[in-house]
């Protein structure tokens, strides 16, 4: 029951191309009219598919830059979701000078698969961009992780949760991101029952709290105050604060989770993002972004 409640809280593919390709189908750019290009390459082949990696790259791209980049994990409970999530925030992010990308990763009800391998391909995604940094113009010292509900926990899942490396992977490559945005993730597994792929118990193997230490690179994490999953960014917070790290935790009065996929949030959220980013020199100049009229505030958790 408890597990079945933690998806239902945390709740396409597309056609694969070359690096040099254009995607070819997104949704009308809802944060930037700027006119950042989009390529998509497989960075992964599985028994169950090839996972590709959707790019956004700044207008004035070329490969011999040295830009930070940021990865952006869907949400979905492990279960579903797609990568067009966060298109808006990446081309965003884009048009602001940054590389972005939006990866795919295994999920149950396509491909038949647990959480644990959720973990494992999130790690692959980060490992593979590192790789391609010269071919991307990526700083690979500057790499943020980022994703909502289940995508935030495998994006601070590659930050602090030892193992779970595909065989595949190229371990001299590190998936430890710089860099950690997070919107309502789920961070501590802990007490519910979760089958890996092997048919253990993968809950508290998987749970980034559980692995927090004086690694945990400058995070920001986001919150509505109705999310039943907000004391698990408390925790994090208290325990990453008694370790020394920079965490900063952002709440919305009264709102539910996933609060921040629509508008107002969705422009509020990626403002505060984007300050956050800009504070560790990793984006300069003002937000871009306007905040439509009303547009709520939010609080900073002390």
């Amino acid at each position: 029951m408890r597990r079945t409640l933690c998806l239902a809280l945390l709740a396409a593919a597309t056609p694969t191309a070359a690096l040099g390709q254009t995607a070819k189908k997104e949704p009308p750019p809802m944060l930037t009219t700027a006119a950042v290009q989009s390529r998509e390459a497989v960075f992964k082949r599985t028994p169950q598919g090839d996972l590709v990696m959707h790019l956004y790259l700044p207008p004035d791209w070329k490969a011999s830059d040295r830009r930070p980049a940021i990865i952006f994990f869907f949400g979905g409970g492990w279960s579903g979701g797609s990568h067009v999530q966060f298109i808006p925030q990446a081309r965003y992010l884009a048009s602001r000078g940054l590389v972005a990308a939006c990866a795919d990763y295994r999920i149950a009800s396509k491909h038949k698969t647990t959480p644990d391998v959720c973990v494992e391909d999130a790690k692959s995604a980060i490992r593979w961009l590192r790789g391609k940094a010269p071919e991307l113009g990526i700083d690979p010292d500057k790499v943020i992780a980022s994703g909502g509900s289940a995508g935030g926990h495998l994006a601070a899942a590659t930050a602090l949760v030892p193992g779970f490396d595909a065989a595949t992977d190229d371990r001299k490559i590190s998936c430890k991101p710089n860099a950690l945005v997070l919107f309502n993730p789920a961070l501590n597994l802990e007490g519910r029952s979760m089958k890996g792929a092997d048919g253990s118990d993968v809950a508290k193997a998987i749970s980034p709290t559980l692995f927090l230490d004086q690694t945990l690179p400058p995070t920001i994490i986001f919150f509505g105050t109705a999310d039943r999953l907000l004391p698990q960014g408390e925790e994090f917070l208290t325990k990453a604060k008694t370790l020394g790290r920079r965490v900063e935790l952002w709440t919305a009065a009264d709102m539910p989770h996933s609060f921040f996929n629509r508008s107002p949030w969705l422009e509020v959220t990626t403002r505060k993002m984007d300050e956050f980013l800009a504070g560790l020199g990793y984006l300069s100049g003002s937000p871009t972004v306007a905040l439509p009229a009303g547009a709520g505030e939010l609080k900073k958790v002390d």
